[in-house]
């Protein structure tokens, strides 16, 4: 692991707790925890996590790389078909009098895209508070 990563992560780490946490003696304890995470070596494990996620995009094979995109399609096409096709298909069906077409496991959905979406969802909100950069 880059020793040299470990200061903007304390940086990064710091700057969170200030935004997040206003109280001074819950941002202490916070504070406390994120030295101790370092210190046990599992803040080290959350790095080299980040590294080989990067490693793992710039793979040239598309069964390496394509692993998250394809979780990112499957939820996508999987919540259009929730929210979108179903209800519409599942309409059209009582008009004509077809059977109803099949319904989507919703609990497994949403479970897949809230933790797709749940960094992009961050990330807009970095965005919108003007905190980001290009």
């Amino acid at each position: 692991m880059n020793p040299l990563i470990l200061g903007p992560l304390f940086e990064v780490g710091k700057t969170l707790l200030d935004r997040f946490i206003p109280d001074p003696e819950a941002k202490r304890q916070a504070e406390a925890e994120f030295v101790r995470m370092a210190a046990e070596g599992e803040l080290k494990q959350v790095v080299a996590q980040l590294e080989i996620n990067a490693r793992e995009a710039q793979h040239p094979s598309i069964f390496v790389s394509g692993g998250r995109p394809f979780f990112l399609w499957v939820g996508g096409v999987g919540f259009a078909y929730s929210v979108i096709i179903q209800p519409v298909l599942a309409w059209i069906a009582a008009i004509k009098g077809w059977p109803a077409p099949p319904d989507v496991n919703q609990d497994l959905l949403w479970v897949v895209v809230t933790g797709l979406l749940g960094l992009s969802g961050l990330r807009s909100a970095e965005k919108f508070k003007g905190v980001a950069s290009k």
